[in-house]
């Protein structure tokens, strides 16, 4: 349950704190480039319709953190 609070917070420091190093950095990454577009497109006054999905972003990094931590408790997956 941690793990998903910390990658609702910040996407992809769950999936880190999980010991996914390479999937939190993903979610990083994907966070960071939705951000950096967001930023583009305000000059054309789509970034504020665009701002608006970013929750999209922070669900489903949490359930993915969650999900992938259920699975680390049951030992489904090796790290």
């Amino acid at each position: 349950m941690l793990a998903a609070l910390i990658s609702f917070l910040i996407p992809g420091v769950g999936q880190i704190y999980n010991g996914q190093t390479s999937r939190g950095l993903a979610f990083l990454g994907i966070y960071f480039a939705f951000w950096v577009f967001t930023v583009i497109m305000m000059f054309l006054l789509i970034g504020f319709i665009i701002m608006f999905m970013a929750p999209l972003i922070h669900i489903a990094a949490a359930a993915d953190a969650y999900i992938q931590a259920g699975k680390i408790n049951a030992g489904e997956v090796r790290l």
